[in-house]
């Protein structure tokens, strides 16, 4: 099931990027390093889900190879990267995620879907970034990226539809996009990927 957010980013948010591109990618570089941390997470965390662990491998490996490639950018730029920054929009949407429970295992369920609503996220902005640069390479290396976090969007919610009811599952990715368009609402326009 395709994820659509409920609002689309700004026009001000890509202006700010565009004009502050080196700032961007050095916190996209750290996104793409957080993201292969965090599939190792889940890995650590559910180890007796053998599908999700699979899963969870695979996509570890896909984000560190983009963390090389933003890298490998960011070397290209003269860049250095930067130390850690929490990210206000992911701790924000983190917030939400309801207590572990044994019985239902709700917060596996919100880990997913927060997982799906971020990189859903990411690829709508990967997408405008592909169609607005002006460097071929980077329009290029912008649309692949994009396609690839669609895609893990999408991995995210079949897990979700693997361990979990689809009813269920449909009725908190609502609560997910309607969390992270209140989220997005609140948070001031910065040259970051969130």
């Amino acid at each position: 099931m395709p994820i659509t957010l409920i609002n689309p980013t700004s026009s001000g948010w890509l202006n700010k990027v565009l004009d502050n591109f080196d700032e961007f990618l050095l916190d996209h570089a750290a996104n793409e390093r957080k993201a292969s941390s965090m599939a190792m997470s889940m890995v650590a965390h559910y180890p007796d889900k053998q599908k999700l662990v699979a899963a969870m491998i695979d996509l570890a490996l896909e984000e560190l190879n983009h963390f090389r490639q933003v890298f490998r950018l960011s070397c290209e730029r003269g860049l250095k990267l930067a130390d850690d920054q929490k990210d206000p929009y992911v701790n924000d949407l983190h917030k939400h995620m309801r207590k572990q429970s044994r019985q239902t295992n709700e917060y596996l369920l919100d880990r997913l879907l927060a997982a799906a609503v971020i990189e859903t996220r990411g690829a709508e902005r990967f997408t405008l970034l592909a169609e607005n640069l002006i460097d071929p390479q980077l329009q290029t290396f912008y649309a692949t990226l994009a396609k690839s976090e669609f895609n893990h969007g999408d991995l995210f919610v079949n897990l979700a539809n693997h361990y979990f009811l689809s009813e269920q599952v449909t009725e908190r990715l609502m609560d997910w996009l309607a969390i992270e368009d209140t989220v997005m609402q609140t948070l001031s326009i910065r040259a970051r990927l969130h």
